[in-house]
């Protein structure tokens, strides 16, 4: 797996977008929270809003994409709270009375969840470019004004073009990362 940076034309399928989500979703979040939320840019008008809001140097890899997900954390999970987790009674009550809580655990689970995003991208056969380097205050702005979501990274989803992705750079191995205790 590496990260793509510049894609081929071809398309992506609404079915191929349904199915990234079908396996997302189940990426372990606290309480089954799944406060990740997605927005499929595919439209040229879409992707004219979005694409001044993203540093310089990641608008082309974001151009050449035919897909880019905004990927945003709902700050008002709690209230699917009785349906995805019924058994935690009184769960949408105390995080309803706790924003900053809530924000937080809203934050951390969607970037969990990202994660789980990322690789079921890539378990459809697709590749994927995730990307800060983003104005999250500028696409909330653009794209959830009024609403509970907010933006926690990018990602860019099609066909690897040829020269489109980096060699593998190293990564630490066991010894170095990994502590048994």
């Amino acid at each position: 797996m590496h990260t793509a940076y510049r894609f081929t034309p071809e398309p992506v399928t609404d079915e191929q977008l349904a199915r990234i989500y079908e396996l997302a979703k189940f990426t372990p979040t606290a309480l089954n929270s799944q406060p990740l939320r997605i927005t499929f840019v595919r439209t040229e008008a879409a992707r004219a809003r979005l694409l001044p809001l993203l540093a310089e140097g990641n608008r082309a890899k974001s151009a050449s994409a035919p897909v880019v997900a905004i990927l945003a954390a709902d700050t008002d999970f709690h209230e699917h709270l009785p349906v995805v987790n019924p058994q935690s009674a009184g769960a949408r009550e105390r995080f309803a009375a706790n924003a900053e809580h809530r924000r937080a655990m809203a934050t951390n689970n969607a970037w969990l969840a990202a994660g789980g995003f990322i690789l079921a991208v890539r378990a459809i056969g697709l590749d994927a470019g995730p990307m800060g380097g983003i104005d999250t205050a500028g696409i909330d702005a653009e794209f959830f004004s009024g609403t509970s979501l907010r933006t926690i990274m990018v990602v860019n989803i099609g066909h690897v073009a040829e020269d489109g992705a980096f060699p593998r750079n190293p990564r630490l191995g066991f010894d170095q990362a990994v502590t048994l205790a």
